[in-house]
């Protein structure tokens, strides 16, 4: 009777490998018994979590000893609080001016004593600042002050200026009420807060490739307003006072220009001001890297000392962006359906505003009192009283209305000169992050000037600085050490050649590390024999169950396993990256305080790598990382950092790394971070420091492999190979380290290939088949 071919393929052995369960749950020679039940990748990402708002309650702490009134030096905070802006990326035009600009007329309305213009402003090459200029004129309402009122950024000019009353405004006109009394009113437009077609908000758009290339939103907008102190003070007819007033957005700018910039005489900030240790549930563009470390909203406030300050409370922008149903930022562990990151701007409550005022009065001492006002509509008399009175305004009356305008002109050709503004605003600040995206290969080189690469010698030498500024100012370090491992383990699961154990390991107080430790079956524990160690590093979403057996075997071929049963011991490591919103947002916690997703990996690796060393099977010299996708980028970060990695395999995700997280163009598109749902992704200044060949660098002269699929979707082939001739010309051509770097090409997708990689491992780690 002949066999059909179904019944064949129904008796053939899986392409995975045949795992079950251990009958026991012994713990591993040496180590104490693994107890710990339940999702223990769900354990290890919470604990992440708690330790990091630990972490940034203590920097709340530290920052005091830091701030001690009299202790500190004003014009070095300015200067580095402008770095981590990125405001020293890039000089503002001298000599800027205004450029008056109305469709139809000279002006874009009257009113008795008062035009209004639309004006625009150079502030850095190719942006330009943009909003209406008003101009108090005749003997009646003579200029006698300058001032800069900035909206909300779901706000417009028209809106401050009193031309669009019908629009309902979380704030008076306060621009018009200001030039009613003598104020000759800068109303720059911001970027809106809109969702747009790549499902997040126009500002975390435009956020995304500028914080990877060591600039902000926030910083080009600091830039805007900057220039225009620069325009009103160049086109002044005699020195005056000059102030910065805002609402929301616009307060957060104010408070950061009046720190920055001592030529500001007075600043009004309404809608923003309080504690900053939630910075991480706030919109994406707030993120500044390391902004906790040094600075809250108190210790900015007090660079504005001994100028004049208003500090308003009580009325917030309402926006959160991608809330719950209670309306707060959902928080969840799928994937969500908007690519942008969940946040809210910030409303804190009156005990919160309180306490940061108090600490700002204990910083800034008692010599200088700032203006505390609380208030149940925005910009109101006493704010804006107050305000005038630093500027030494005498006009101003809080009672008075907003005047009626004799004339507003329209468009004749019925354009939307609101909309096209802000179009122009986007794209002026994109483009320049794309020439800044296509500098940034110039930065970089200029940045490694001082690598040697004469002499081995020499390269092993210089390299070091750059390791540190990459463990320092890149990746992030915890100053803690690290506590005894303790480890426990227990029994997993048997094939045909090997026996697993689940490890767990302490690294910080209360956070730990998780694997597999997979073993050959012919290896004999108390014979004597070491045995190299391949750490088999999961992707995205992933856990150490995806890369030893049936689960993702399409991806990851199993290849913990299938090395082990060549007569490998594999580790198979559980990396913080899991849990969607959970471990997205814990990023932007670890951003807030100078930190990375992989200042607490690298630790937990360390202590992995410590431990396999101690083994008395393990040949503590012949640890090596192999990882794909996620698990690829985690071989590009860790180790450089961790020295008992003695080569690394990056598979499919070695890339042009800064191109892939800051291309906006629509052909990069289809690989580009820069408007996907991995909206943690992005690295404070990659493109003027580490790329991945820079990345490799430090690797570098360990072995280095790419393992690159042709049809992998994470990035066409001629970027991977752009990138990876970099590296390959360190190792051959520069220091003559022919075997020592490679790369496979092979005709398939994103997943181990397991053919030249698996030779490359054999033939370094000393290991046959």
């Amino acid at each position: 009777m002949a066999i059909s071919t179904a019944q064949e393929k129904s008796d053939a052995p899986p392409p995975w490998p045949i795992l079950t369960p251990s009958e026991n749950d012994e713990p591993l020679p040496g180590t104490e018994k693994l107890t710990l039940e339940g999702d223990l990748s769900h354990q290890l990402v919470e604990a992440n979590d708690a330790f990091l708002d630990a972490q940034i309650a203590a920097a709340r702490e530290s920052r005091q000893a830091k701030w001690k009134s009299g202790s500190y030096d004003a014009d070095q905070r300015r200067e580095e609080m402008a770095t981590m802006l990125g405001l020293d990326r890039d000089s503002r035009i001298d000599d800027t001016r205004f450029e008056f600009y109305s469709i139809q007329k000279a002006q874009l309305a009257v009113a008795e004593g008062l035009s209004i213009y639309t004006v625009r402003w150079q502030a850095i090459d190719g942006v330009n600042g943009e909003g209406l200029l008003l101009e108090p004129e005749g003997k009646k309402n003579p200029t006698s002050v300058d001032v800069i009122a900035i909206p909300d950024a779901n706000q417009t000019p028209e809106e401050l200026a009193g031309l669009a009353p019908n629009i309902p405004s979380e704030t008076s006109p306060f621009a018009l009420l200001l030039a009613q009394s003598g104020c000759r009113v800068l109303v720059p437009s911001l970027t809106n807060r809109e969702e747009n077609q790549y499902r997040m908000t126009n500002r975390e758009w435009l956020h995304r490739p500028a914080f990877e290339l060591g600039r902000h939103l926030l910083g080009y907008e600091l830039h805007q307003v900057l220039a225009g102190v620069d325009a009103l003070k160049n086109t002044a007819t005699k020195e005056r006072p000059l102030g910065v007033v805002g609402f929301g957005e616009g307060g957060l700018l104010s408070l950061y220009a009046g720190a920055l910039d001592p030529r500001i005489q007075s600043v009004a900030v309404s809608g923003y001001f309080g504690p900053r240790e939630g910075l991480w549930l706030e919109p994406a563009e707030h993120n500044i890297f390391g902004l906790l470390e040094t600075f809250g909203d108190a210790e900015i406030a007090s660079l504005v000392a001994p100028r004049a300050l208003v500090i308003e409370s009580g009325v917030y922008p309402d926006f959160v962006f991608r809330p719950d149903k209670n309306g707060a930022p959902e928080i969840i562990e799928e994937r969500p359906e908007k690519a942008g990151k969940p946040g809210r701007f910030m409303m804190p409550s009156p005990q919160g505003v309180a306490s940061e005022t108090n600490r700002l009065r204990e910083i800034a001492g008692a010599d200088w009192q700032p203006m505390a006002v609380t208030a149940n509509h925005a910009m109101n008399g006493e704010t804006l009283a107050a305000f005038a009175d630093g500027l030494g305004l005498e006009t101003f009356d809080p009672a008075r209305k907003p005047i009626a305008f004799k004339k507003v002109y329209p468009d004749p050709e019925g354009h939307d000169h609101i909309a096209e503004r802000h179009a122009r605003q986007m794209t002026a600040i994109e483009r320049h992050t794309q020439r800044a995206l296509i500098q940034s290969r110039q930065d970089r080189q200029e940045y490694f000037k001082e690598l040697k690469t004469d002499t081995l010698e020499d390269f092993k030498k210089t390299i070091e600085l750059y390791r540190d500024r990459f463990r320092t100012n890149v990746i992030g370090e915890f100053d803690l050490e690290r506590i005894a491992a303790n480890p426990r383990t227990r029994r997993y699961e048997e094939g045909p050649k090997t026996v697993s154990y689940e490890v767990v390991l302490d690294v910080f107080d209360g956070v730990i590390a998780y694997g597999i430790l997979t073993l050959p079956k012919d290896l004999d524990l108390t014979s004597g024999e070491k045995r190299p160690v391949v750490v088999c590093q999961h992707g995205l979403e992933g856990t150490p169950q995806d890369v030893i057996g049936e689960p993702k075997f399409k991806a990851y071929a199993a290849f913990a396993t299938r090395l082990a049963e060549r007569g490998f011991i594999t580790f198979a490591p559980q990396n913080g990256y899991r849990y969607f919103d959970l471990f997205r947002l814990q990023q932007f916690k670890s951003q807030s305080i100078g930190k990375t997703l992989f200042s607490l990996i690298v630790p937990q690796h360390l202590q992995i790598t410590d431990w396999l060393a101690k083994l008395p099977f393990v040949d503590a010299d012949r640890i090596a990382f192999y990882g794909l996708s996620y698990g690829g980028k985690s071989a590009m970060r860790i180790p450089p950092l961790v020295d008992r990695y003695c080569l690394s395999i990056c598979a499919g995700d070695f890339n042009e790394w800064v191109w892939k997280n800051a291309a906006t163009d629509p052909k990069s598109l289809r690989y580009s971070y820069a408007n996907k749902g991995e909206y943690e992704i992005f690295e404070w200044n990659l493109g003027g420091t580490f790329n991945y060949a820079e990345m490799a660098a430090l690797i570098c002269p360990r072995p280095f492999m790419v393992e690159r699929g042709h049809f992998d979707g994470v990035a066409p082939d001629e970027a991977v190979a752009y990138e990876f001739a970099k590296v390959r010309n360190l190792y051959q051509a520069q220091l003559g380290l022919d075997e020592l770097c490679e790369i496979e090409w092979f005709p398939g997708p994103h997943k181990i290939n397991g053919v030249g990689t698996y030779a490359f491992l054999e033939k370094h780690l000393g290991m046959t088949k």
